[in-house]
């Protein structure tokens, strides 16, 4: 099973890459728990959400506010119904051209072929930093 999640993982990745968004919603559980970085009041797309819809959301804001130069998974390893992804990126802030970037690292949990839950960790005080400038 942990290979099939790996493939299912990258596979949204890719739709991620080709802009679409509705596969990954498709992807998740109705109440999927999703959690990037720190709090919503120190940078857009921070915090806990719960639900397609608050994900769907989320994708928006993370549209809405930033400019990538990269986004880049890089490396995929499993264990029981978990898929953790080592990756990084930088981007450019669209309301004050400030560049930031961090390595980070994606939990994804994966149970009867949907994400249950994601949860990201990454450098909060330079995107916080970078959002307050």
């Amino acid at each position: 099973m942990s290979s099939a999640n790996i493939d299912f993982v990258q596979s949204l990745y890719a739709a991620y890459a080709k802009g679409d968004i509705a596969t990954i919603i498709a992807g998740l559980a109705s109440d999927v728990a999703w959690h990037s970085g720190g709090r919503a009041s120190d940078f857009p797309g921070f915090g806990p959400r719960k639900g397609q819809s608050a994900v769907q959301d989320f994708f928006k804001t993370i549209g809405e506010n930033n400019d990538f130069e990269h986004f880049s998974p890089r490396a995929f390893y499993a264990d029981a119904d978990k898929v953790f992804v080592l990756g990084d990126y930088a981007l450019t802030l669209k309301k004050n051209r400030r560049k930031f970037a961090s390595d980070w690292v994606h939990i994804f949990t994966v149970r009867d072929g949907k994400v249950t839950a994601f949860r990201e960790f990454l450098d909060t005080a330079l995107a916080a930093e970078a959002y307050r400038g």
